[in-house]
């Protein structure tokens, strides 16, 4: 099978899309991709970093330089806090365990959503009537991953009450990585509305 290797400068557009995309309401990677005119060569090859994104670009496809820095910009408290010295020092183990949760990420969503449910009624899971409701809650607390964070926004839509109830900075943070996640993550829906089927009906 071959594969498009990317050159260093595309894979540094990448980068910079993939940011703006995550930390900018304005911008859709998934509409723009790395189209970014006003990125020029000659300024990509004065950056002291330059020599991360030639490796890069030898070293992965195409995809997986996509899916190596949505990694990255997902895995911090707030993607804008997300720094190149972050990546070049952290970037390959933090794609490593992102990739290692969605290898895993049927079973992965089962333990995490048997933990927010566990003996609690559906409705209580999303009820912002007193604060952070207990689902944001166990993300914050790094009992959920945004993966599951994801996939019950997906079935459920409980994002759009939150954004309507939760005057709050910490949910606008996580409420934008929930959406702008939200298209890199292709999964069976009707799979995972029957694992929760099946937990929810055994807890109640």
């Amino acid at each position: 099978m071959s594969y498009y290797i990317m050159m260093p400068f595309d894979c540094y557009k990448t980068y910079i899309a993939l940011k703006s995309h995550f930390t900018k309401d304005s911008y859709d990677y998934q509409r723009y991709g790395n189209r970014l005119p006003r990125l020029k060569v000659k300024s990509f090859y004065s950056r002291k970093d330059r020599f991360f994104f030639e490796k890069m670009s030898r070293d992965f496809p195409d995809k997986e330089i996509e899916e190596f820095f949505i990694s990255n910009f997902i895995s911090g408290t707030d993607p804008k806090n997300v720094y190149m010295a972050d990546i070049i020092k952290n970037g390959r183990s933090t794609y490593k365990d992102w990739q290692k949760r969605n290898q895993s990420l049927s079973y992965l969503f089962k333990q995490e959503v048997n933990n927010i449910f566990d003996s609690k009624n559906v409705d209580d899971i999303f009820d912002c009537s007193k604060g952070h409701p207990p689902i944001l809650k166990s993300y914050l607390g790094k009992r959920a991953s945004l993966e599951t964070m994801v996939i019950c926004d997906i079935i459920f839509e409980y994002g759009t009450n939150f954004d309507k109830k939760l005057n709050d900075p910490v949910w606008e943070t996580v409420s934008r990585k929930i959406k702008k996640y939200k298209p890199f993550l292709n999964i069976d829906v009707p799979h995972y509305k029957k694992i929760l089927k099946e937990i929810v009906i055994h807890d109640s």
